[in-house]
């Protein structure tokens, strides 16, 4: 699929992801029920709302290209990918963050062709901001009733770094042995796919993640980064790939530069 079939794309995926976050904050509004999945983590009615709307109107703008939906994984429905080119779909992404009501949660859409993500969406309900990005020098914020943006990676700052880190899962001995090569100048905090976009928007430099993600985790905010001429890599320098047959991320850090 050349690049501007894929950008043509991101209007519709930027609706259909807004759409799937109103159903969310109805959700979110009227009150939570929370249930447990088979590996613990947790799910809530919202999660499955808002796949209901994504799935089917993926479906319809592109009908061959097979979706990767997590609530649907976890209900034991896996496509064969084997073509290259697949969509990701996390319908609530920090479900956590959700279930504690401090709005970090998103919905994470992404293309992905021969394991790279091509194009992106991080929605933010509960704040009204939207990233998106198809490619290298795409990556744009909207926030309900602006127009878009255009976003960049900053310059790593002389004084220091700023690194961002889940709220969920915090910092720990591999993160810090890591970060000891950087002179590092603030920690920042958030959920969700929004650590991706805090780098790609220039307000961090640097996001390591040691420890357990799925691809859907992190696909779609994989994309607005790189759309915002960062990277994402694995410690030792290698790609970041999806499409893996257990769905699990190693290791990997995002960069700004």
């Amino acid at each position: 699929m050349p690049d501007i079939a894929v950008a043509s794309l991101l209007p519709t995926v930027r609706t259909i992801a807004h759409e799937a976050g109103q159903v969310i904050l109805r959700f979110y509004n009227d009150g939570i029920d929370v249930a447990t999945k088979v590996d613990g983590s947790p799910v809530t009615q919202a999660d499955h709302a808002a796949e209901a709307v994504i799935l089917p109107a993926l479906h319809h703008l592109t009908p061959g290209i097979p979706i990767v939906a997590e609530e649907a994984t976890a209900a034991g429905h896996r496509p064969d990918i084997s073509g290259g080119r697949f969509w990701l779909v996390d319908p609530l992404d920090g479900t956590k963050e959700f279930i504690s009501r401090n709005g970090e949660f998103t919905v994470n859409i992404a293309l992905i062709d021969n394991g790279v993500p091509v194009l992106g969406v991080v929605y933010a309900p509960a704040t009204g901001d939207l990233y998106a990005a198809a490619g290298p020098g795409t990556a744009v914020h909207w926030a309900e009733g602006r127009h878009d943006h255009a976003i960049t990676v900053r310059k790593p700052p002389p004084d220091g770094l700023t690194v961002v880190a889940s709220r969920s899962h915090g910092t720990g001995a591999e993160i810090d042995a890591f970060l000891a090569q950087y002179v590092v100048k603030d920690r920042l905090t958030c959920g969700s796919s929004l650590k991706f976009c805090t780098v790609a928007r220039g307000k961090a430099d640097l996001y390591p993640r040691f420890g357990p993600t799925s691809e859907w985790d992190t696909a779609a905010g994989h994309a607005v980064l790189v759309g915002a001429g960062g990277r994402v890599e694995q410690p030792d320098g290698s790609p970041l790939l999806y499409g893996k047959p257990d769905i699990l991320n190693p290791n990997f850090v995002a960069y700004g530069w």
